[in-house]
């Protein structure tokens, strides 16, 4: 398939460039040393015989992608479930539309789940900003990345967000191939998951100049994807920076703080995770009054996504007895045992004892963590309700 040259910085890598990549990062000295480190005891070469069976952009994930995310799971979580029983079995041209957990894992997980499928996995979105050193770029987009400009200036966002539309227009309609797209720019620290309006517009903006607003969404087959993790080991890394932003409001992250949260994020403990995924909205978007001013109707759409998001969460106990917690109450404690509420106490004082920043206020980072996992409880009772 020939692929539009106005793609070629962003796109993800083809199969006939697998070989190419592979080499290129084994001879990278930076990447080595963190092979080194996960594969201890390996010698580089025995790496380059290896990749030598890789050929296809799915070799590669299934070789190296799906194995290390086997260890992952077995080491840092209590087991991965799913259901996609609500998708179309003959097809495969979706966009995943999710809220954001982890900046790595939300995507590999799910291709991880597609390869078990024998489906194809994903092409994924990942800001150019998380691309620090060269071997990460050249490593993301051998894993089916695609590059979304988050440093273009205020002259460049409208054209790079053109730019960025066409091409998951172009792999859903001309590969069929299916695109994984958090709701949101970065993570909802607190755990408060809606789908931001730009998103959206950033999708509507391709199609023909005939479609509506309406038929241009409908056509690209969104796919709400409910991720949940019973427990977030960047908790205490995301009170601590609220924490930090309160008492600063300049503070930015640095990049070695990007580096922490990735590396706690993908090694921390995560208990059991669920991935929950909706029928294609497009009927949901079809029934949307066309007649509404632009902003109210992509409100709408917003809220669709985010009706579905809330009620396939999966629930745990953590979640009823951190909002228990909150409002100083029992009303959950139906669902919970003493025990249990025992064993999230002790989390959370060990979560805040990681907490390493000046004058630490233990009474909000303690409300912050409690407040991150309430909210998927909160915001599920609530679209519950609205059924």
């Amino acid at each position: 398939m020939e692929i539009p040259s106005e793609f070629e910085k962003m796109r993800s890598l083809e199969d006939d460039e697998v070989r190419g990549a592979v080499l290129s990062l084994l001879d990278d000295p930076a990447f080595v040393r963190v092979v080194k480190g996960v594969v201890k005891g390996v010698p580089i070469w025995a790496h380059k015989l290896y990749t030598r069976r890789f050929k296809t952009v799915n070799s590669f994930q299934k070789g190296m992608i799906y194995p290390f995310l086997k260890r992952i799971l077995k080491k840092a979580s209590t087991g991965l479930t799913k259901d996609f029983s609500l998708l179309p079995e003959e097809r495969e041209d979706f966009i995943y539309l999710s809220n954001h957990r982890d900046i790595v894992l939300d995507s590999a997980f799910l291709d991880y789940i597609l390869l078990l499928s024998d489906k194809k996995s994903v092409e994924i979105g990942i800001g150019n900003n998380l691309l620090i050193h060269p071997w990460i770029e050249t490593l993301v987009r051998l894993n089916r990345s695609f590059i979304v400009n988050r440093s273009a200036t205020a002259t460049e966002l409208l054209e790079s967000s053109r730019q960025l539309s066409r091409y998951i227009r172009f792999v859903i309609e001309e590969k069929k191939a299916p695109v994984w797209l958090a709701q949101r720019e970065g993570r909802a620290k607190d755990s408060d998951d809606r789908t931001q309006k730009s998103v959206l517009k950033m999708l509507a903006m391709s199609g023909p100049d005939d479609m509506s607003l309406s038929e241009r969404l409908q056509s690209l087959h969104i796919c709400p994807l409910t991720i949940s993790y019973e427990y977030d080991p960047c908790d205490w890394l995301k009170a601590a920076e609220f924490q930090l932003k309160r008492d600063n409001p300049d503070y930015v992250k640095s990049e070695q703080a990007d580096l922490d949260n990735m590396k706690t994020g993908i090694f921390g403990f995560k208990g059991h995770i669920h991935y929950q995924v909706s029928a294609p909205i497009d009927p949901e978007i079809a029934s949307v009054d066309t007649s509404l001013p632009r902003n109210q109707f992509l409100d709408r759409v917003a809220h669709i996504i985010d009706s579905h998001i809330f009620r396939n969460y999966r629930i745990y106990p953590c979640n009823r007895i951190a909002l228990d917690m909150l409002n100083g109450d029992n009303s959950q404690s139906a669902f919970y045992s003493q025990a249990q509420k025992d064993d999230f106490r002790k989390y959370l004082d060990t979560q805040l004892a990681k907490v390493d920043i000046p004058d630490p206020d233990w009474d909000f980072l303690r409300e912050r963590i409690l407040t991150m996992y309430a909210n998927p409880l909160i915001n599920h009772l609530n679209a519950i309700k609205e059924q």
